[in-house]
C-alpha cells in the first residue's frame, strides 16, 4: 500500500463566468459545455491510469463539484464518497467579483489589477489575498487530505486555481515569489505521487 500514497488536484473546467471573462471567487457560476468536456477529458486521462480513488474532496461552490462528479463518472466511481468544504473554495475576490477583467483595468489601472491578481499578499477591496487563501487551505490539507494519502489511498481533488495553488505551494515548497507564476489549466489532472515523508516523489501533469 505504501506505493500508493497518490494525490490527484484538477482546476474545474471552464465555467460560465470564465467564458465571460469575469471575476468569479466565491460566486457560484457552473460549468460551461467546454467545461463539462474538459472534465469528462480528466476523467478519461485517468483512467488511463487505472487508479481507483478512496475520497473525493472539493469546495463549497457548483463548478468544482460537477467537475468531481463528472470525473468519477468517467471513471465507473460514482460511489466514492466526498466531502465538500468552503476550506477549498477559490479566493474570494471582494469588489471585484462579478465584474468583467477589462472593465476592472479601466476603473482601477492595469497596475492595481495585476498587483491584486498575480501578487501574494495585497487582497483586492474586501476579498483575499493568496496568502490569506494558503492561510485556510493549508490546514484542511493538513488535517483532512494528507492523512488518507499517507495511509496508502488514493485522493482526488477538485478546486479552484487559487486554492489549488496554495497545495502546490506546500507540495512543491514554492515561494511567495514562485507562486505567483504558476498557472494551472481547467481540466487538466496534476498527479502526485509522495514519499514516506509527505514530501513529492514524482509529479505528473496529464495534458490532453
Amino acid at each position: 500500500m505504501s506505493m500508493h500514497r497518490t494525490l490527484v488536484l484538477v482546476r474545474h473546467g471552464q465555467s460560465e463566468w470564465n467564458a465571460k471573462n469575469l471575476f468569479t471567487g466565491w460566486k457560484n457560476p457552473d460549468l460551461t459545455p467546454e467545461g463539462i468536456d474538459e472534465a469528462r477529458r480528466a476523467g478519461k486521462e485517468l483512467k488511463k491510469l487505472d487508479l481507483l480513488f478512496s475520497v473525493g474532496f472539493t469546495s463549497a461552490l457548483l463548478r468544482a463539484q460537477h467537475t468531481l462528479d463528472l470525473i468519477f463518472e468517467e471513471l465507473g466511481q460514482s460511489n466514492v464518497p466526498t466531502v465538500k468544504d468552503r476550506a477549498l473554495n477559490e479566493r474570494h475576490y471582494g469588489d471585484l467579483s462579478g465584474l468583467n477583467k477589462d472593465e476592472a483595468r479601466e476603473k482601477w489601472g492595469e497596475e492595481q489589477v495585476r498587483l491584486w491578481r498575480r501578487s501574494y499578499d495585497v487582497p483586492p477591496p474586501g476579498g483575499e489575498s493568496l496568502k490569506d487563501t494558503v492561510a485556510r487551505v493549508v490546514p484542511f490539507y493538513v488535517q483532512r487530505i494528507l492523512p488518507p494519502v499517507m495511509r496508502g489511498e488514493r485522493v482526488l481533488v477538485a478546486a479552484h486555481g487559487n486554492s489549488l495553488r496554495a497545495l502546490c505551494m506546500v507540495l512543491e515548497q514554492l515561494t511567495p515569489e514562485s507562486v505567483t507564476t504558476l498557472e494551472l489549466a481547467t481540466g487538466v489532472p496534476i498527479v502526485y505521487k509522495l514519499n514516506a515523508d509527505s514530501t513529492v516523489a514524482s509529479k505528473t501533469v496529464l495534458e490532453h
